[in-house]
């Protein structure tokens, strides 16, 4: 399993698909077959791609109980009526720190329209997640998930990993990368979620 790269299904898809083109390519299509290996090889369209598969979209999240970082401990099912996003991170993640970043400002401009930030952290050593947590400037919660109980059941297979979840308690997107592109994705979802 990789926390920096997708490598699961959707992955595949992507590459069989491309490589189906380039096998069944006449001249009329080597130019779109092109611009599919040049996706491939720079992950272009990826989150979409593994968005669409991710099995939990449409079901019930699942509950978990977590300690924090600093402050109290957590249960996810005391925030019914929220918009909860999640963000699985770990310490040696550079693209997790970014993210956490930019969802503390998002949480700065949404939290009175209902939103709840969680940041989950799947380091297998507590003590490396609590440093990493302290230096961390984020206006919401990091939990501790060193034994990846709560990952396991949320599926992650990369980092950061991100999920929303409706004021009903439904996941309803998951965000398997992150960059520009996909926060723009990302607070697309948001705003429609806090808006229902």
């Amino acid at each position: 399993m990789s926390w920096q790269r997708p490598n699961g299904p959707a992955w595949r898809q992507v590459a069989s698909a491309c490589i189906a083109s380039a096998r069944s390519a006449a001249p009329a299509v080597r130019s779109a077959r092109r611009v599919c290996l040049i996706a491939l090889i720079l992950g272009v369209g990826l989150p979409a791609a593994a968005q669409q598969n991710y099995p939990l979209v449409g079901q019930a999240a699942p509950d978990f109980a977590l300690h924090a970082a600093a402050g109290s401990n957590v249960r996810l099912s005391e925030h019914r009526g929220d918009v909860v996003v999640l963000s699985f991170w770990s310490s040696r993640c550079t693209p997790c720190r970014t993210q956490l970043d930019a969802l503390s400002h998002s949480l700065a401009t949404y939290r009175s329209a209902g939103l709840t930030v969680y940041g989950i952290g799947v380091d297998d050593d507590a003590a490396q997640s609590i440093e990493y947590a302290r230096s961390v400037r984020v206006d919401f919660q990091l939990l501790l998930d060193p034994g990846k109980g709560v990952a396991r059941s949320y599926q992650v297979d990369n980092l950061p990993f991100t999920v929303l979840i409706d004021r009903g308690g439904t996941v309803r997107y998951a965000l398997r990368d992150y960059n520009a592109a996909s926060n723009g994705a990302y607070l697309q979802q948001l705003r429609s979620l806090l808006n229902e």
